[in-house]
């Protein structure tokens, strides 16, 4: 059994070797990139450019930040929040490790940001971190990027006539996944549990599973009402329904993969097979493609 399991780890890490999955700033190219702001209400904005979608609470007690994409796009970032409040940002928070979402910490933070996220988040960008699904290792993050100050369960703060509360949800794009929710104005940042409109990228290596993406899915749907926004990882805005139907999408991927599995069907026969051919054309489309989706699902049910 141990060998079979290190064979479809194997075979699994060939095939997602061009999984695009977190990119990494050295892979890119930002002299083009804009960072846009879009306001929602309540004193909140959603900011986009390259890598994770931001969010920003604006107000009289100063700038709270979620996430800060790349580090080479702080300048751009920082500046399009001047156009909404200028002050230096006060509070970070990472929705989870990944460098598209962490990018830009150390320099906030030698800004005077305090860096705040779940305990996995900071243990984890602490030390060299091996992808055994990509045949990736990612280093260490220096030691001002990490984030000062880290909860086990949730935190809230109260500012800009706020209660913004960040909880921990289960394990479920990673095992420091958090969401941010923005009481008053209800709105929520769902972090890489939420990719809108395309298959997600789910990593196992650090602890996510597709059937913690769906119930962390189902908690943050728990505090939605027909009114709510989402802020996703990645994706535009959404409200409840998209989210829904997101989840939906996962538990039709997962109980097919799941069955095939029980079937005793191997990777590449599950992948010769098709099983998504009627979702790929809505949800195929983004950098985790149907291949990859199905090769990741298998290798996470197959544990």
């Amino acid at each position: 059994m141990r060998a079979l399991r290190t064979g479809l780890v194997l075979l699994v890490a060939a095939m997602l070797a061009a999984v695009a999955g977190p990119a990494r700033a050295q892979d890119r190219d930002f002299a083009s990139v804009e960072i846009a702001a879009k306001p929602i209400r309540g004193g909140v904005y959603m900011l986009t450019g390259a890598g994770g979608n931001m969010a920003v609470s604006a107000g009289g007690d100063g700038v709270f930040l979620v996430d800060d994409q790349f580090a080479p796009l702080t300048e751009k970032i920082t500046a399009a929040i001047r156009e909404i409040q200028d002050e230096p940002v006060r509070f970070v928070v990472n929705t989870h490790w990944h460098g598209d979402h962490t990018g830009g910490n150390e320099n906030l933070g030698e800004a005077g940001a305090v860096i705040v996220a779940h305990g996995n988040v900071r243990q984890r960008m602490s030390v060299e971190q091996f992808q055994k699904m990509r045949d990736r290792t990612i280093p260490a993050s220096p030691e001002g990027a990490l984030p000062v100050i880290t909860f086990t369960d949730a935190l809230t703060f109260h500012l800009n006539g706020e209660s913004v509360h960040v909880f921990h949800a289960p394990p479920a794009h990673t095992d420091g996944d958090s969401v941010v929710h923005f009481q008053g104005a209800d709105v929520l940042h769902a972090g890489d549990i939420f990719f809108n409109g395309t298959y997600p990228f789910i990593d196992i290596d650090s602890g996510g599973s597709i059937e913690g993406m769906i119930e962390a899915q189902e908690r943050i749907l728990s505090l939605c009402g027909d009114d709510s926004v989402i802020i996703p990882g990645h994706g535009p805005i959404a409200n409840a329904a998209d989210l829904r139907k997101t989840r939906q999408m996962l538990m039709t991927v997962r109980d097919r993969v799941r069955n095939a599995i029980a079937g005793g069907m191997k990777l590449e026969e599950l992948i010769g097979s098709d099983p998504l051919a009627d979702l790929n054309g809505e949800w195929g489309g983004g950098f985790i493609e149907p291949t990859q989706m199905l090769t990741i699902v298998y290798a996470d049910l197959s544990r």
